[in-house]
């Protein structure tokens, strides 16, 4: 049997469809929220003047545990995928594939 998995972002705010993920930053630390055109469009006019007046950074650089720590807790994913009877190892490294189910399955 075949499956087809559809997701559908919502604005964060007041619910929405169509929504989009959009970054920015504060103070050194960096957010996303998901929103709409017309939420997107009220950051954009709140944070205009202050992006036209500010300057441009490079991102700082990631190491590569923090590279590794992005994504689903693993230990949550473990003991989903041993829950569903996927096969996985108690330590090291998770498949791509079993972090993809896990994905689409929350």
């Amino acid at each position: 049997m075949a499956q087809k998995v559809n997701i559908s972002i919502t604005d964060d705010l007041d619910g929405s469809e169509n929504a989009e993920t959009v970054s920015f930053g504060f103070e050194g630390k960096t957010y996303e929220v998901d929103l709409a055109k017309k939420n997107r469009a009220k950051l954009e006019k709140a944070l205009g003047a202050f992006i036209e007046a500010g300057r441009k950074t490079s991102a700082p650089r990631r190491s590569r545990a923090a590279a590794n720590s992005s994504g689903p807790d693993r230990a949550v994913v473990r003991a989903w995928a041993k829950s569903q009877g996927i096969q996985v190892s108690e330590r090291g490294r998770i498949s791509a594939e079993t972090i993809a189910k896990y994905e689409a399955a929350h």
